[in-house]
């Protein structure tokens, strides 16, 4: 009876489940390609800024240190999707009242400005934490040897943190990617709004799968090289 029943799921299935057309591949392969851009743009951009805010954070500056703690609390205290419509919606309509024209930003360079503004907030805290956990004698040493603050930062602090910042910038990154998939709401054709497509053209299932499978296969690509560069430099622990 079991095996009965396994036999019809699985004759169900292959009859649900069919092959992508040649059309579907190269929309669903564009898709992907959507969502990798945005990830890399926005990491990137993300850990640039990130570094410049966790640097302020961490200042003796009460402006300074004022200004990103007032960035970050606000980009981590709202929802990405409401940053993201932000972007795209809202500063064209403030745009129009400030100036008299709407100042709109492509669909792809407005959920790339988002996602890097958001991203930064998070890997300041990130990177804060890392650059503190480190010794204070490592400072007073440098310093002593006739380094400057930031001289002291970029050549001894920082590159002993980074070995430390791997497993979450890693987490954050994963994180970055999966949430690529609220573009869909703006309507750019990312991974998934473009299966969304054909689910609604042809009132099928399956197409989710592709993306899943998708999402899937970019994760564990990243989890495996983080995870590799994570064992390489705890050696040196």
């Amino acid at each position: 009876m079991g095996l009965n029943r396994t036999s019809l799921l699985s004759s169900w299935l292959e009859r649900k489940i069919t092959l992508l057309t040649k059309p579907q591949v190269v929309a669903l392969f564009n898709g992907s390609i959507v969502t990798l851009q945005l990830t890399i743009v926005a990491i990137i951009a993300g850990i640039i800024l990130g570094v410049i805010l966790a640097l302020g954070r961490i200042s003796k500056s009460k402006l300074l240190n004022g200004i990103t703690w007032i960035y970050i609390w606000a980009f981590r205290g709202t929802p990405l999707l409401m940053q993201l419509f932000i972007v795209v919606y809202a500063f064209p309509l403030f745009s129009r009242d400030i100036f008299g024209t709407p100042l709109r930003l492509p669909l792809m360079g407005a959920a790339a400005l988002a996602y890097s503004l958001n991203s930064a907030a998070y890997l300041a805290e990130i990177f804060r934490a890392g650059i503190q956990s480190i010794d204070k004698g490592q400072m007073e040493a440098s310093k002593a040897l006739g380094m400057s603050y930031y001289q002291a930062m970029f050549t001894i602090i920082i590159p002993q943190a980074y070995r430390r910042l791997i497993p979450p910038v890693g987490n954050e990154l994963i994180m970055l990617l999966k949430d690529t998939s609220l573009v869909a709401s703006i309507g750019l054709f990312d991974t998934l709004r473009t299966t969304s497509q054909m689910t609604n053209a042809t009132g099928q299932w399956f197409y989710y799968i592709y993306a899943a499978l998708v999402y899937l296969f970019f994760t564990t690509i990243i989890s495996v090289l983080f995870d590799k560069v994570e064992k390489k430099y705890s050696i040196y622990d």
